[in-house]
Order: C-alpha cells, then sequence, then structure tokens
C-alpha cells in the first residue's frame, strides 16, 4: 500500500522509472493519458510504426507538444521529455529506458519485441496477452535468465485476476475458480468485425470517435480474448482449463459462488482449481442485472466450518450451502491502471503476474467451413476465433494456437467448430513466434 509514496520518493530523488512505450494504440494511449498525472516516472520514448497517429493519439490523452517534442532519445533522457519515433530497436537498446511497454497487440512482433528486451537488459511489460496466451511460460524463464523481470499489465483483466487469487492464497483461502465476465451467446462465436458493433452495443460513430479497431473489439466478442486471458490466469496461478472450452455460465456477481463449484455441488466446474468466464446474458439475450461483464473474481472455499460460521457472521454472499464465497473487481480500467505495473516492477521489483506453468492453450477454431487455400486472418477476424483447451490436450492433438494463425494459409480444408492442426497449414517456421511455440512444447513434453 505503498507504491504512491514509493513514485513521490523517486520523483523528489530525481530518478524516476524510466520507460518506452511499443505502439500507441487504444491501450498506449490510456495509458499516455495518465502518465501526465503519475509522479516518479519519465516516459522516455514512444514508437510506432505510424508515428503521426501516435503524436495524435497523445494530444487526444492531453498532451501539449512541448512535452513530446524530443529531437531524439538522447535528447528526451537528457530533458526529461518524450522523443516519438518508429525504431523499436533502438527504443530497446536505449541505455536510459529501464522497462519496454509492448503494446503492440501483434503476437508475432511482440515475441520479437520482447525476446529483443530481454537481451538488451530490459524489464517488459506485456499488455499484447495474446503473446503470453502460447509463449507466456517460455518469456518467464528468458527473462529469470537475463537477470530482468517479465509481466503481464496491470489494468488487463488476467493481471488483476491473478491479484486477487493471490489475495486469497495469502489470506489462507483454497482458491476453487477465477476468470472474468463477458457478454456471450453462442452465436458470437460467428461474428466477424462487420457485424462487431451491433453485437457490442456502439454505434459506428461512437466506435470512430474513440478510434477504436473493429478487429481487435471482434476479438472479445466472439470469445478469442476471454479465451487468452482465461489461458493467462490459469498459466499465472496454477489453474485448470476445461476440457471442452469456456462455459461461460450466466449470472450476476453474487451468482458467482453457486455457478463456480463442482458439477457434483450444483456448479459448472469438472474440479475445484478452474478457469471459466461468467457472462451477462441470460439464455435468451437479456442483461443480467449487476453484472461482472467489464470485471474479474475469484471463488474460494470456507473449508472449515469456523470459516463457514465466519461468513454467515459478517453476512459475506456465499453458495447456498455456505461453503463458497468470491471476491472480486467489478471493473477494468485497461491502460488507464497500467501505472501500478510500472511502479510494481521499477521500484519493487516484483511482476503483476507472470506465467510459471502451462496448464491452458488457446486453440484456432474454424468461424465457418473453411476450404483449403484460403488465408487465416487471426484473432477477431474472419475466419478462426479462439478456444480455450488443457495445454496437454492441445500439443497432443496439434493444434495451431490462435496467436500463431494470423497471415497462414490452409493446405487442407477445416470444418466448423473444428480446430486447425498443423497439418492443416502452412506455416514460416523461420520466425521468433514459431521458434518459441516450439521451445514450450519441447518443455512440457520433457516434463511429462
Amino acid at each position: 500500500m505503498n507504491l504512491f509514496k514509493k513514485l513521490q520518493a523517486a520523483e523528489a530523488s530525481g530518478k524516476p522509472v524510466r520507460i518506452g512505450m511499443i505502439g500507441a494504440g487504444k491501450f498506449g494511449t490510456m495509458f499516455l493519458a495518465q502518465a501526465l498525472r503519475i509522479p516518479g516516472i519519465h516516459l522516455v520514448g514512444v514508437v510506432d510504426l505510424r508515428v503521426d497517429a501516435a503524436k495524435s493519439n497523445m494530444q487526444l490523452a492531453g498532451w501539449d507538444r512541448s512535452r513530446y517534442a524530443a529531437s531524439s532519445l538522447d535528447d528526451a533522457a537528457k530533458t526529461g521529455a518524450t522523443f516519438v519515433g518508429d525504431d523499436w530497436r533502438a527504443l530497446v537498446t536505449h541505455p536510459a529506458v529501464d522497462i519496454v511497454i509492448e503494446c503492440t497487440g501483434n503476437p508475432m512482433a511482440a515475441v520479437e519485441h520482447i525476446l529483443a528486451s530481454f537481451e538488451a537488459g530490459k524489464h517488459v511489460i506485456n499488455v499484447t496477452v495474446e503473446a503470453d496466451a502460447f509463449v507466456g511460460p517460455a518469456f518467464g524463464r528468458r527473462a529469470e535468465k537475463a537477470g530482468v523481470i517479465y509481466s503481464m499489465a496491470y489494468g488487463d483483466q488476467p493481471a488483476l485476476a491473478c491479484d486477487l487469487v493471490d489475495w486469497a492464497r495469502t489470506c489462507g483461502f483454497p482458491v476453487v475458480a477465477a476468470g472474468r465476465g463477458h457478454k456471450w451467446l453462442p452465436h458470437y462465436r460467428q461474428s466477424t468485425p462487420e457485424t462487431v458493433w451491433d453485437h457490442w452495443g456502439l454505434t459506428r460513430e461512437q466506435a470512430e470517435r474513440g478510434r477504436l479497431n473493429p478487429k481487435m473489439f471482434n476479438a472479445f466478442l466472439d470469445g478469442s480474448k476471454p479465451a487468452i486471458e482465461s489461458a493467462a490466469i490459469a498459466n499465472c496461478c496454477g489453474l485448470d482449463a476445461p476440457e471442452n472450452g469456456l462455459v461461460f455460465p450466466p449470472g450476476e456477481i453474487d451468482d458467482v459462488p453457486t455457478l463456480m463449484r463442482p458439477v457434483s455441488e450444483g456448479g459448472v466446474l469438472a474440479r475445484k482449481g478452474m478457469v471459466d468466464v461468467v457472462s451477462c446474458l441470460t439464455v435468451d439475450g437479456q442483461q443480467i442485472p449487476h453484472d461482472i461483464r467489464k470485471g474479474v473474481w475469484v471463488c474460494f472455499e470456507g473449508d472449515t466450518e469456523y470459516l463457514r460460521n465466519c461468513f454467515e457472521e459478517y453476512k459475506v454472499v456465499t453458495d447456498p450451502s455456505g461453503r463458497y464465497m468470491c471476491n472480486y473487481k467489478r471493473w477494468h480500467l485497461i491502460g488507464l491502471e497500467l501505472g501500478v505495473s510500472v511502479a510494481s516492477i521499477g521500484l519493487r521489483g516484483e511482476p503483476t503476474g507472470v506465467a510459471t506453468d502451462f496448464r491452458a492453450d488457446v486453440a484456432a477454431v474454424a468461424k465457418r467451413n473453411l476450404a483449403q487455400g484460403e488465408i487465416l486472418d487471426g484473432e477477431g477476424g474472419f475466419t478462426v476465433s479462439g478456444g480455450l483447451r488443457p495445454a496437454r490436450q492441445s500439443l497432443e492433438r496439434g493444434y495451431v494456437p490462435l496467436g500463431l494463425a494470423h497471415d497462414v494459409k490452409l493446405v487442407k480444408p477445416v470444418r466448423e467448430g473444428q480446430a486447425v492442426t498443423w497439418n492443416d497449414v502452412e506455416i514460416d517456421r523461420t520466425t521468433a513466434a514459431y521458434k518459441l511455440r516450439r521451445e514450450v512444447e519441447g518443455v512440457v513434453k520433457e516434463m511429462a
């Protein structure tokens, strides 16, 4: 409870936490809006393929032009201003940068950026959770070997859920399940960037005003992002994925203790110690009041009579048996909360969530019948969505992870609802992302 005081002390000492950011899209812009208000940090540089767009987003977030007028990274380091450019390698190797924030949203690029940052001795906050979902454990090992910190991004739901799990375990509670909320109906699985706003609840005008990317937001709607973030939670917290994908039971916040218990006790879990997602819509599409759509939760157990009596005495909401309870954070504020990761890593030397296991994976699943010769367009697109699967199942069956299913040619047809396998695709085996994924698979198989 002292991060802000540590930031103030860093400001007073003239030794701020020095940051470089790759990608100035929606998440990055949200952080930019707060970075001006946080003491003890210096955003040395921002790089983006579209420099003009990055500068425009900085203005949108309230930055005066003089604040990002540095002529170079060296100039930024000397003056305390920020340099905006397009050379990510220069950023991650610059001696004035302590922490690299990767928020491009492109998993292939993210792997390259993150590995290069480790080689340069930089800590990394990875906003591109799509990459963490399929090679997160390798990031953790590579960072440890390099003597740096790798972390998920506070503000995104995985890090927030991991924080709740850590809270429960630190308090001594057995964790039964953890996850996030979502707006879900089964037919959303087929949603495309052309239909996303109708389902999402925004007009096209609102989406354009917010400079929202329809492909990215469709990844939330079609179940890909919930699968990706659930995989990140599972691999960070040592929880398991459902055999046949996320269940998405409908319910409000107070229903979580009843839903997230074993099937044998009236819930939806195959067993204790799992991840899942709660939908804010009933099966017929009606909005559920007091939902957890934008938040995260942890369900834990009062496994002694004394604990259950305490639940009753303090009038907390439990399942009907009085055995299961949940804690939650109803809202996540995405990039607006990223300062917690920056301060935690820069001042405490602690990550805000890091994968330590490979229990869950996200397979690319066909949205429709796909023909031989078609090109997969990855997360949030027109061809595939992400399906959460146990990692052992994914490896045994040779599923292609969603993070690698972009700009990949099918050499065989794939039926709607079927997971794409390595035998179905022609893929570039020379990329850093492909090689790192194979490294993860090799380590898992050695440990089996």
